[in-house]
C-alpha cells in the first residue's frame, strides 16, 4: 500500500518514569508512516484526497507535549490510535518513538519502540429471541457504533429464523453486521459480551433462549482457536441462520478454513437442506 513517511520530528515534551523526566523533559524523536490508497490524491492532485503531513506532525507535536506517559511504549501506542482514527483514509501506521536520552548511564544512540497497527474487518452474527427482537440488535449494534475503535459499515436484514440446535423456543431475528474495528478479536469479543450484558442476557443454558447473540464469524484471514474464541465460527458453515444474512453484505468474503466464498456455503446449506427436507 502506498504510504507517507515523516521522518525524524523532534519534540521536546514530559515522558518517563523518572521524576526528572516529568519534571524537566526531554527530547524524543517520532517516525510515522501512514498506509493509504493516494492513487485519487496522485491523479487529481488534490490535497483534500492524501494526507495533510503538516496537520499530522502539528498534531503529534501537541500530542506529545500535552500529555505524559511513563512508557515510550504507551506513547507510540497512543499516537498509532490517534493518528488512525483522526484521518479516516489512513489504513494502517507505523509509529516509532525514539529516546535519545534515556537514563541509562552508558552510552547509546537512543533506545527506541516500533508498533504498527491498523483497521481490521469482521463479520459478526446477531440474533434475540425473547421480547422485543429488532429492539434487541437495535441496540446491540448501536453499542458498537459508541465504540470510537469500531466503524460500522453494512447491516443486512433481520430476518426470521427457526432455532438451532435446541428447537423447543421461539423463533428467532438474525442479522449479520460488517464493521472495522482497531481492536484485537479478543478485545472485540469482549465489547460484544458488554452489549450482551446490557441487553440482560443470562448464559445459563447452552443453545438457549437469549436476549441478544453476538459473535464474531470472520477476522480478516485470520484462523486461530483458544478456550474462549474461534475464529472463523466453529459452525458457521453449517448454519443458515447465519450464512443467509451474511451473504446479503459480503457474498464474496472468503471462509479461510474452507476456502468457498459465503454465497458458495449459503447454496450449499440451502442445496442440504432441501435435500433433507
Amino acid at each position: 500500500m502506498d504510504y507517507i513517511s515523516i521522518d525524524n520530528l523532534e519534540v521536546f515534551a514530559n515522558h518517563g518514569v523518572f521524576e526528572e523526566e516529568v519534571n524537566l523533559g526531554q527530547k524524543f524523536i517520532v517516525s510515522v508512516r501512514l498506509y493509504f490508497d493516494a492513487s485519487a490524491a496522485g491523479r487529481e492532485d488534490d490535497l483534500k484526497k492524501s494526507v495533510n503531513y503538516t496537520k499530522v506532525c502539528a498534531g503529534i507535536t501537541q500530542w506529545m507535549k500535552t500529555n505524559s506517559c511513563k512508557l515510550i511504549e504507551t506513547v507510540a501506542e497512543r499516537l498509532a490510535h490517534k493518528l488512525l482514527t483522526d484521518y479516516g483514509i489512513v489504513r494502517s501506521v507505523e509509529v516509532t518513538v525514539k529516546k535519545p536520552w534515556a537514563p541509562i548511564g552508558l552510552p547509546l544512540e537512543h533506545v527506541s519502540i516500533t508498533v504498527e497497527r491498523g483497521w481490521h474487518t469482521a463479520y459478526l452474527s446477531i440474533g434475540s429471541n425473547i421480547g422485543d427482537r429488532s429492539r434487541y440488535l437495535e441496540d446491540g449494534i448501536e453499542h458498537l457504533r459508541d465504540c470510537e475503535d469500531i466503524r460500522i459499515l453494512a447491516v443486512s436484514d433481520f430476518i426470521n429464523t427457526a432455532p438451532y440446535g435446541k428447537t423447543d423456543q421461539d423463533d428467532f431475528l438474525n442479522a449479520a453486521v460488517k464493521l472495522e474495528t482497531l481492536l484485537s478479536p479478543e478485545q472485540l469479543l469482549d465489547v460484544l459480551h458488554e452489549a450482551e450484558d446490557a441487553a440482560g442476557r443470562v448464559r445459563d443454558e447452552h443453545w438457549g433462549p437469549r436476549t441478544l447473540d453476538m459473535d464474531i464469524l470472520l477476522y480478516d484471514d485470520l484462523i486461530m482457536s483458544t478456550d474462549t474464541l474461534t475464529i472463523p465460527h466453529a459452525d458457521m458453515p453449517n448454519r443458515d441462520f447465519v450464512l443467509r444474512p451474511l451473504c446479503q453484505i459480503a457474498p464474496y468474503a472468503l471462509h479461510p478454513v474452507t476456502g468457498r466464498r459465503i454465497c458458495e456455503l449459503a447454496e450449499n446449506q440451502r442445496i442440504n437442506y432441501n435435500i433433507s427436507g
